[in-house]
């Protein structure tokens, strides 16, 4: 496995949308209007089901945490390649700056409060990160 730092020049780039994270019962339906968006992510265990879908749907759910932009790591990423997610999670947490992770058989995706955006960005860029 090769391990992959930001000195391997990764492109990030920042998803238009602002998104919203939801909590809902496991047994819950996915409200069909987040299934035709261009991006949203389920991920549904024994005690919960949540959903990361575009502010502007509503979705009545137990919980839930409006405010966030993604930044979407430039895939397909190799499956022997580690350290990606790490690293990034890393440089950010050291500036206090909460992530939500998720990834996809391509890439990964950081979803950053609106607010931490600028900061996210500025920081990444100084440990290497290309964004587009």
């Amino acid at each position: 496995m090769q391990k992959i730092t930001a000195s391997a020049n990764l492109v990030l780039s920042v998803l238009f949308e602002t998104f919203t994270i939801h909590k809902l019962s496991p047994d819950a339906s996915i409200p069909e209007e987040i299934l035709k968006s261009n991006y949203y992510s389920v991920s549904k265990t024994e005690n919960e089901l949540s959903l990361v879908c575009s502010e502007v749907i509503e979705v009545q759910s137990l919980q839930s945490s409006k405010g966030w932009k993604c930044i979407k790591v430039a895939g397909p990423l190799d499956f022997n390649l580690t350290g990606i997610l790490a690293g990034i999670s890393d440089i950010l947490a050291k500036e206090n700056i909460s992530i939500f992770a998720i990834s996809t058989f391509d890439t990964d995706y950081i979803l950053v409060r609106t607010q931490d955006l600028s900061s996210a960005r500025t920081t990444l860029r100084q440990a290497g990160y290309k964004f587009e």
